[in-house]
């Protein structure tokens, strides 16, 4: 297995979303502080107020698009590091990150893609929390194969009601890829 932050994650979605990605249409590129100063410029003050998809594709770099676009869309159909949903405040004349979480029930990133966040969300100059203000964890069920969100640390499959494994087990040959 990868260390924490440099496991890929494969798309694990509905394949017709996958089959509607076309190329060049993956989300805002943000690389750097110039990057994120670029496309804030563009936002109104409020509209941060609402978060947005994110993935990190796998060479490290953030990418940003609406709220309600598909992380598959976002990342142009490719595996990703880490994928979710992320909020902006500026204060004091400076963005930073209010709100980051791991949900994205077409990739299904382990709460360990967070260095794999941090590290991009550093490469911008963002100010960031240390860690997802909201985690999702996600497991595949050994027996009926559907995906599953853990709540409460209650490891049983709501679809038919066998136990989660306590690993990450969301990729297509399970938890090591």
């Amino acid at each position: 297995m990868s260390a924490p932050g440099r496991r890929s994650y494969p798309y694990v979605g509905p394949a017709e979303l996958r089959a509607a990605v076309r190329p060049g249409s993956g989300g805002r590129r943000i690389g750097s502080a110039a990057d994120f100063d670029s496309w804030a410029g563009g936002l109104s003050v409020s509209e941060p107020a609402e978060p947005f998809t994110f993935v990190v594709a796998t060479d490290g770099v953030l990418r940003l698009a609406p709220r309600r676009s598909e992380h598959v869309a976002c990342a142009g159909g490719e595996p990703v590091l880490g994928a979710g949903e992320i909020g902006f405040v500026h204060d004091a004349g400076r963005w930073a990150v209010d709100g980051v979480s791991n949900h994205s029930t077409g990739y299904c990133p382990d709460v360990t893609s967070w260095p794999a966040v941090a590290r991009a969300l550093d490469r911008t100059g963002l100010g960031r929390p240390s860690g997802f203000t909201h985690e999702v964890v996600f497991r595949r069920c050994p027996g009926c194969r559907e995906h599953d969100i853990v709540r409460e640390d209650d490891f049983v499959c709501v679809f038919c009601g066998d136990d989660l494994p306590r690993e990450w087990n969301m990729g297509p040959t399970g938890p090591s890829h």
